[in-house]
C-alpha cells in the first residue's frame, strides 16, 4: 500500500520553512537566506519515507501585500493551503509567538484539514525557553500536535516527518521517486544565483531583484554554459548589484557557479548582466513569465 499527499507550510516570513524542507528532502531544494519573504512561489520539494511520499509545499510567508508581486504570493499561499492534505504550521520558537502567527492561527482554525505545529530554532533555545515556546504555540488554540525541532540540525524533525507520512492519504506516488522538486531547472538556477544576491547585498535589494535564466547551452560534455539576467528596479540598484569595477556582481557570479556546478554536476560558464526593469513588481505580464502567479 502506497501513500502520497501535499504538506502545505504556513508561517510568517523567515521562520525556517525553507531550511526545513531542505532538511527533510536531504537535499538543497529551495535557497535560504536570513532576508524574510526569500520564498516567491510555492516550490514543492518530495521526500521518500518508505511507501509514503511526502510532497513538501514551501511557501512565501504570511504578509499584507504591498504591491501586485506580495499580492500574488499571498494568494498563493491561501490556494495551497486549501489544495494540501495537511498543513504544517511552523513558529519560530526563538522569537515567541506574535500577532502575525495568531492571525495565521485563527484562519488555520477555519481549515478542515489538520494541522501540525513544529516550533523551529530549536537549537538556539535553552530548556525553559523551549518549553515557554511549546506552552505559547498551545495557547494558540489549535487542535495540533506541537513539535519542537532545529531545521538547521535536524532535531526532532524525523518524528515530525513521521507522524506527518501518517496523515497522508493513501494512493499512488504523485511523482518520481527519485524527484526531489517539481521545479523547472531554469528556476531552480535563477534562484540560486538569487540566493547569492541576498547574502551579499542585505537591506539594499531583497525584494527589489529578481533572476531570470534566459539560456542553457551544452558547450561541450562536461561544461554548461548559463546566461542569466538579474533585473533591478532602478539605476542605484544596479549600481549596487554591480558594485565598483563590477567587484559585487563578479563575487556574487563566482558563489553561485559553485552552488550551480554542485546542482548540475559539471563545470560552469555563467554569463549573468544586471539591467534595470522599472515597476517589475507591478507588471502582470512579467509576473506570468517569471511563474509567480
Amino acid at each position: 500500500m502506497t501513500k502520497a499527499g501535499f504538506v502545505g507550510l504556513a508561517g510568517r516570513p523567515n521562520v525556517g520553512k525553507s531550511t526545513l524542507v531542505n532538511q527533510v528532502i536531504g537535499e538543497k531544494v529551495v535557497i535560504v537566506s536570513d532576508r524574510p519573504q526569500t520564498t516567491r512561489r510555492a516550490i514543492r520539494g518530495i521526500a521518500m519515507r518508505a511507501e509514503t511520499q511526502l510532497v513538501m509545499v514551501d511557501l512565501p510567508g504570511f504578509q499584507r501585500p504591498r504591491d501586485l508581486l506580495t499580492e500574488r504570493m499571498q494568494k498563493r499561499v491561501e490556494r495551497e493551503l486549501s489544495d494540501s492534505d495537511a498543513v504544517l504550521f511552523v513558529l519560530n520558537g526563538e522569537e515567541g509567538v506574535g500577532a502575525g502567527d495568531r492571525f495565521i492561527a485563527e484562519l488555520l482554525k477555519l481549515s478542515s484539514k489538520p494541522v501540525l505545529i513544529a516550533v523551529n530554532k530549536g537549537d538556539r533555545l535553552n530548556r525553559s525557553r523551549t518549553m515557554t515556546s511549546l506552552l505559547a504555540a498551545e495557547e494558540l488554540g489549535l487542535d495540533a500536535e506541537i513539535f519542537p525541532i532545529s531545521a538547521k540540525t535536524g532535531d526532532g524533525v524525523e518524528p515530525l516527518v513521521a507522524r506527518l507520512a501518517e496523515l497522508m492519504p493513501e494512493g499512488p506516488f504523485l511523482f518520481g521517486v527519485d524527484d526531489l522538486s517539481d521545479q523547472p531547472l531554469a528556476i531552480e538556477l535563477a534562484e540560486l544565483i538569487r540566493e547569492q544576491i541576498l547574502r551579499r547585498t542585505f537591506q539594499e535589494l531583497p525584494h527589489a531583484v529578481e533572476v531570470v535564466v534566459e539560456e542553457i547551452e551544452e558547450q561541450r560534455e562536461g561544461l554548461l554554459r548559463i546566461r542569466a539576467l538579474a533585473w533591478v528596479e532602478s539605476e542605484s540598484q544596479k549600481g549596487i548589484l554591480v558594485g565598483r569595477g563590477g567587484k559585487m556582481v563578479r563575487s556574487i557570479g563566482t558563489a553561485a557557479r559553485a552552488e550551480i556546478e554542485k546542482r548540475v554536476g559539471s563545470q560552469v560558464h555563467l554569463d549573468l548582466s544586471v539591467r534595470v526593469r522599472r515597476s517589475w513588481r507591478t507588471d502582470e505580464g512579467l509576473l506570468d513569465r517569471l511563474g509567480i502567479d
